[in-house]
Parts: C-alpha cells; sequence; structure tokens
C-alpha cells in the first residue's frame, strides 16, 4: 500500500510541476519572437517599392515597420502577422494583398525582429494603435479606405484594434485568417490535460471582440489547419454580427493562403469589392 500511495505522491508532484511550469513560461509558450530575428529579405525582392518606416508607441518604444504601397491602390491594408518569426517572412503575403490593389503596412510586435521591448498583451494592442496611428497621420489614410488584417495571434490584435476604434473610426473591413476563440478556449483544447482555463493570464479573446464592432468581416480557416482547429474559426464567425462571410481553403497553417491560390484571393477580391464596398480604381 505505502508502495502505491508512494507511486500516486509522485505522479501528483509531477503533474503539480507540469502544471506551475505551464502557469509560469505561458508568454514564452505564446510569443515566439525568437523563431527567426534576422531579417531574410525585403518586398525589392518580391519586386515591390517599399519604405522603411519607424512607429511609436504610447509607451515610448520604436517598432519596425513596412509600407509597402500598391499603384492605384483601392485601400490600405494594416497587416498584423503570427506569434512567430518577423515582417520579412510575409512577402508572400505582401505580394498578395499588392496585386489585390492594397497598400500594406505591416509592423512587427514589440520584441520581434527589430522592434525594441518585450511582447505582451497589453504590448500589442499599443502597437496596434500605433500602427494606426501612421497610417491614417502620417500616411493620410482614410479610415473608410482601410483594411485591417490579422493571422493567427494576429487575428486577435486585429479584432482588438476594430473594437478600440468603433466608437469613432470603423475600418472599411476586418479579416481574420486562422484565427481562435480565446488563448484558455484554445490552450484548453490543445492541452486538455491541463486547467488551462485556470491558469491563463493571457484571454485574446478574438470571439468576444467580433461581437462589439460592425466593420464587414471576412474569416478565413483551412480545414487542414494542423495547429488551430477549424473550428475555432467557425465559432469566431459565428459569433461575429453581419455583415460578414466565411471562406474555407486548404493547406496547412502557415501555408495555406499559398496552398489554397487562386482561390484565396479571389475569395478576398470578392469580399472586397462586394461586401466592403472597396472597388478597384
Amino acid at each position: 500500500m505505502n508502495a502505491v500511495l508512494r507511486i500516486l505522491f509522485g505522479l501528483a508532484m509531477g503533474y503539480a510541476l507540469v502544471v506551475i511550469l505551464a502557469w509560469f513560461f505561458q508568454e514564452r509558450l505564446l510569443y515566439l519572437p525568437h523563431m527567426g530575428r534576422e531579417h531574410i529579405g525585403t518586398p525589392a525582392d518580391r519586386g515591390l517599392e517599399w519604405e522603411q518606416v519607424d512607429l511609436e508607441t504610447e509607451d515610448g518604444l520604436t517598432l519596425d515597420a513596412w509600407w509597402v504601397p500598391a499603384e492605384n491602390a483601392r485601400a490600405s491594408l494594416l497587416f498584423f502577422h503570427g506569434n512567430a518569426g518577423n515582417i520579412s517572412h510575409r512577402l508572400d503575403s505582401i505580394r498578395q494583398f499588392n496585386r489585390l490593389g492594397l497598400s500594406v503596412l505591416i509592423v512587427d510586435y514589440r520584441g520581434y525582429g527589430r522592434s525594441e521591448g518585450s511582447p505582451s498583451e497589453a504590448g500589442t494592442a499599443r502597437d496596434a494603435r500605433a500602427s494606426w496611428r501612421w497610417l491614417t497621420e502620417e500616411a493620410g489614410a482614410s479610415p473608410d479606405e482601410i483594411v485591417l488584417f490579422g493571422r493567427s495571434l494576429g487575428a486577435a490584435v486585429a479584432a482588438e484594434l476594430a473594437v478600440a476604434l468603433a466608437a469613432d473610426d470603423n475600418p472599411a473591413a476586418v479579416i481574420l485568417e486562422s484565427p481562435f476563440r480565446s488563448v484558455p478556449a484554445l490552450g484548453q483544447q490543445l492541452y486538455p490535460f491541463l486547467p488551462v482555463r485556470w491558469l491563463a493570464t493571457l484571454d485574446y479573446d478574438t470571439e468576444r471582440y467580433v461581437t462589439a464592432f460592425r466593420a464587414p468581416l471576412l474569416v478565413i480557416h483551412s480545414r487542414e489547419d494542423e495547429i488551430i482547429p477549424f473550428s475555432e474559426g467557425e465559432a469566431v464567425f459565428e459569433a461575429a454580427s453581419d455583415p460578414k462571410e466565411l471562406l474555407v481553403i486548404r493547406g496547412g497553417h502557415n501555408t495555406g493562403f499559398l496552398d489554397s491560390e487562386p482561390e484565396y484571393s479571389d475569395g478576398i477580391e470578392a469580399f472586397l469589392e462586394e461586401i466592403a464596398g472597396l472597388r478597384r480604381n
């Protein structure tokens, strides 16, 4: 009996240690700026004109960003990327949006790439607001000609910004690719053996955010997404108010936007034209 109790005690202590480590390191599990800090190229490698931009946040940090204008642009797209790598890993996406007639401002969150600071949930919200300020004040973009785009973690950042703007400056549209409902909900699904909902200090409640703005919404998700299940994006779409569209694509979490061409670009084109009212010049 004592041997059984010792085994059970050891298992309980091991589980408690896993729980403590998961709580302590949760920000390091979500934010992965170290996975590719160095730039691997520039938009010029895709034949695009571009400008490096320094964005100043309200708490005094400098963020690295790129401004990639499109010829005869129909609108500007504010691009928030996922939780790993940096802006230089999104060159193919920038080219896709440029071909859709969208000028692109893409920013590295604090602690990512060449941006100062360390990432946090409050910090990414400040980074998003700094990006919006530059786009509207320095680039002179009208709010009703700005599309917010976020992929994966960036979907939560974009949706939160849309809520923050809702009282004054609604964007023309919001596009969320591979979104999750919230960090606790996704974490509980990915790690069912852990009490994630009790442990999580991060929120990123995309499912709630989409109920609080009225800009036209496009949700894009692959049924084959191996990191964020399709059901997460489906739940975000169901929670949102009209007008909204769901674009189902194929391919992996990090490659679906390429694997699904031309359906991916055609779907965005139709949304911009028919739902957001952003027609080509």
